[in-house]
């Protein structure tokens, strides 16, 4: 079986990794007759292509842009930051893996017998957010009056934004997609709610909260997703337990799936659970990727977005009033 790991230790860039790796797992795919490869395949060509064919990513960004000079009129008091990328290879790779195995999983423990491969493939076109974008805002201390509640401030604007941005960017270009979400707050409007996961009155286990809109970007002929946040909703995230935690909930949920779906029962479950794995356990320190070094898995220096995305869109405006260039 081919996998990522296989192409990690021989230099290359993370572009000819790629390329070999979806080449690969391609001819694979058509040797076995295994569908499922061959979406996989199909799905590294999208990244490939973000990566060789990015001009797109400047029109994008820069109607991203217009967004962010909007907020900075409309709140000048909030301190907020934008920030874009593209989802890293081996996030992307656990992703696609990751959910043929939530797929595989919940079908069987559902109907006590496996999906079809046209099933699984069916299933394989959601992924939506291989360029994503954040907003994090932040109210300053000095805004605060004495006995006001700052988290309810904060999420009240939140959701203020979220309101204005899929007009807002209807106007350039983009179209809000579908979520099929349930568990809205309030302060959505109606009309909007359909587009939104709102994850901030409906957090996940691990306790995650934000805001997600998928849209379709018309010009650049591309899906990309906005996530919207407070700051002390980012930094649980980044560095709080839904990162330390989920990951080791989510390590033992896949032992308990293993478990459940033992090894030759499905080959489309085996394979991705032997991808999982493998990427899991991977020295970071240990790998030859071109731009790429690591002392451990703790400290990395990713030039070439092998395993933090690549970030393409930095922006960030500061509050108090203070004179911030935007143009």
């Amino acid at each position: 079986m081919i996998s990522l790991n296989d192409y990690l230790f021989s230099g290359n860039t993370v572009l000819k990794i790629l390329h070999q790796y979806s080449n690969d797992l391609r001819n694979s795919a058509k040797e076995s007759r295994n569908g499922i490869d061959l979406a996989h395949s199909n799905y590294l060509i999208q990244i490939i292509e973000l990566l060789e064919h990015n001009d797109f990513l400047t029109s994008q960004s820069q109607r991203i842009k217009e967004f962010y000079k909007f907020m900075t009129r409309e709140y000048p008091f909030l301190a907020f930051t934008f920030k874009g990328r593209i989802k890293s290879l081996v996030r992307a790779e656990e992703k696609f893996n990751g959910y043929i195995l939530e797929y595989i999983y919940d079908y069987y423990k559902k109907n006590r017998a496996f999906p079809s491969e046209a099933e699984i493939k069916s299933r394989l076109i959601c992924f939506r957010d291989l360029i994503a974008y954040r907003i994090v805002i932040s109210m300053p201390t000095c805004h605060i009056k004495k006995g006001d509640d700052r988290t309810a401030i904060e999420q009240k604007y939140l959701y203020d934004i979220a309101n204005v941005l899929p007009g807002f960017l209807e106007e350039k270009g983009f179209s809000a997609e579908l979520s099929g979400f349930e568990g809205h707050s309030d302060l959505l409007m109606e009309s909007i709610r359909p587009y939104y996961r709102d994850y901030v009155t409906t957090p996940r286990s691990t306790g995650y909260q934000s805001l997600h809109i998928t849209f379709y970007d018309n010009l650049a002929r591309c899906y990309t997703e906005l996530q919207l946040r407070t700051k002390d909703m980012d930094d649980f995230a980044e560095i709080g337990e839904a990162n330390h935690f989920g990951y080791e909930k989510l390590q033992e949920a896949r032992r308990t799936k293993r478990d459940e779906i033992p090894s030759g029962e499905c080959v489309y479950f085996d394979e991705a659970y032997e991808r999982l794995t493998k990427l899991q356990e991977l020295e970071l320190a240990k790998i030859d990727v071109n731009m790429f070094k690591a002392i451990n898995n703790q400290l990395i220096n990713d030039g070439c977005g092998l395993f933090r995305g690549r970030q393409i869109l930095p922006f960030e405006h500061l509050s108090r009033f203070q004179n911030d260039l935007i143009d």
